[in-house]
């Protein structure tokens, strides 16, 4: 037994929280990308890593063979770990922890990504420490370290009648807490309680004793990376138009790297979302450059290494799903997507 009580769960509740969205620049259009807020990291991280990507020369031969050649991949892991940084830093329950300067989109300021965007040069760097938002404010909490998250699931819809949903769902690890609860113990079945305990940092404070603000603390909700997106387009003004794109994916931290791949292959590539999603996987969550096994040639490995990467092959097994607005023969139509490498399907009219 542990710690929960029936009281515990009559004192939660839901919380709807206002949308976070930022502008994407692609191929001369404006797109506002919107997700959701901490705690969740996901649509925040997107955000700045997008930012980020847009202020160095990415847009230069990011294809070759059909895969994101060194060049590119060296570039959206500089922007991956100058976000992450901050994500360590400061994302976690806002009504524990503040936003830096009040307000998370200071993380998204087009004047602090271009400071942090001069850190990224042609060679790794060594150390990526969290910037600073806004001047003149110092956070007191230490950032929390590296830490294994786990799987989830998501589903994309949109309807005859243009309605939709983004919906991702966890209950963290498989099989979650391991505990199945049933209504009627003279039956089968029931369903398995989550484990998000594991969404907090292991450590609640850092070696100087300085507090970790995702530390797990009483009726505080943990810092996730699940990033449910809609994508509208806008118009000359900038002004939110019709939805053009509703994605996401399971896959822990990753999430934050199969989401944004799937967003620059659609809307900077020109890709199908099929296509998009099919990409081989990459990304860093601070540390290493981690890839899809088997999917980079060697020369692309050799190349990061020679820009000083740390480069590892790991299954990163994605869940992608994707519903996007296209022109097929001077008609406008919706175009589905479903990852390969899970379980999921591409249904509809």
């Amino acid at each position: 037994p542990g710690r929960l009580s029936l009281q515990d769960l009559a004192d939660y509740s839901a919380k709807q929280r206002e949308a976070l969205c930022f502008d994407h620049i692609a191929q001369a259009r404006v797109y506002q990308v919107c997700g959701f807020p901490p705690p969740s990291s996901g649509a925040l991280a997107m955000g700045q890593i997008l930012g980020l990507l847009h202020r160095t020369p990415a847009s230069l031969t990011p294809l070759s063979n059909g895969v994101p050649d060194p060049r590119w991949l060296h570039l959206y892991s500089e922007s991956s770990r100058l976000a992450f940084a901050d994500r360590a830093q400061y994302v976690a329950d806002p009504d524990f922890v503040a936003a830096p300067g009040g307000d998370w989109s200071n993380l998204l300021k087009p004047a602090y990504l271009n400071e942090r965007a001069k850190l990224i040069g042609p060679i790794r760097m060594q150390q990526v420490a969290p910037g600073v938002p806004v001047r003149g404010e110092r956070t007191s909490y230490a950032p929390s370290a590296e830490q294994p998250e786990y799987g989830t699931s998501h589903i994309s819809i949109v309807d005859g009648q243009g309605n939709a949903l983004a919906m991702t769902t966890t209950i963290e690890a498989a099989f979650g807490a391991r505990r199945m609860v049933t209504t009627d113990p003279s039956r089968p079945g029931g369903f398995l309680l989550n484990n998000q305990l594991t969404d907090f940092s292991f450590a609640p404070r850092d070696e100087t004793g300085a507090p970790v603000a995702n530390r797990l603390e009483a009726g505080k909700r943990p810092r996730s990376s699940m990033n449910p997106i809609l994508v509208f387009a806008t118009d000359a003004q900038g002004q939110r138009g019709p939805l053009q794109f509703n994605m996401g994916s399971p896959g822990g931290s990753m999430i934050i790297h199969y989401t944004s791949k799937t967003v620059v292959g659609v809307l900077n590539w020109g890709l199908s979302p099929q296509q998009a999603i099919a990409l081989p996987n990459f990304g860093s969550v601070g540390g290493p450059l981690v890839l899809e096994s088997g999917r980079f040639a060697p020369a692309t490995l050799a190349a990061l290494r020679e820009r000083g990467h740390e480069v590892r092959e790991l299954a990163l097994t994605s869940g992608l799903q994707a519903v996007v607005k296209q022109n097929r023969n001077e008609k406008f139509v919706w175009v589905s997507g479903a990852d390969p490498r899970r379980e999921g399907e591409v249904m509809g009219e």
